[in-house]
């Protein structure tokens, strides 16, 4: 492989195995492989809260509907929360396993929005698992992070749009998808790079 594409897809697709955590993130989506993954890890222990984020993409004035499996997911949802919350409760999930935020609007927002959840809620997180679409996982990483400084996080990914660390480059859509998400590594986090950098820098 091309040592360029090599180093993007080594640096965007993050993924670690599932271990035993605290708590599983789930960053905003329209697509019930995500919380399908986290429903399952959940049956089998790996973690005892399911910390699912999203309102109405920041791009769109209402929620884009179901991406895949829609003859499952039938309702009529209204955010990316709401509709993770089903595709539990479709998958065995009881209600209390879930702390939800259904008013971000961008993946910043997922992030920053369930710090918020969770402190409200008052469970104590020390280990956490993030599942989101694998093209998104170094971005998601880096805001979660910094809104959860102290917690130790993990990326599991789904594969959505059929791209992968392995073909990505081999598709407009999968080359647009990856290049963008690169770009956003970059200039969406000067001002939070800067306060964090000064954080740690100063204590």
């Amino acid at each position: 492989m091309n040592k360029i594409i090599s180093d993007i897809s080594d640096y965007i697709f993050i993924s670690d195995e599932p271990e035993k955590v605290d708590a599983i993130f789930l960053p905003g989506g329209s697509h019930p492989e995500q919380p399908e993954y986290a429903a399952e890890l959940y049956h089998k222990g790996y973690a005892k809260w399911l910390i699912p984020s999203g309102g109405v993409s920041v791009k769109r004035d209402k929620w884009p509907g179901v991406r895949s499996k829609a003859e499952i997911y039938t309702g009529d949802y209204q955010s990316d929360c709401a509709f993770f919350i089903d595709v539990f409760a479709k998958n065995g999930v009881p209600i209390d396993a879930i702390i939800g935020e259904d008013k971000s609007r961008h993946t910043r927002d997922n992030a920053f929005l369930s710090r918020k959840a969770v402190d409200e809620s008052g469970i104590d997180i020390k280990t956490a698992l993030i599942v989101c679409k694998a093209f998104h996982a170094r971005r998601c990483l880096m805001l979660y992070q910094m809104a959860f400084p102290n917690v130790e996080i993990k990326v599991c990914p789904v594969h959505c749009y059929n791209i992968t660390k392995d073909n990505w480059f081999t598709t407009e859509n999968g080359i647009d998808r990856v290049l963008g998400e690169l770009a956003r590594c970059g200039n969406q986090f000067v001002g939070d790079m800067k306060s964090y950098l000064s954080s740690i820098t100063n204590n």
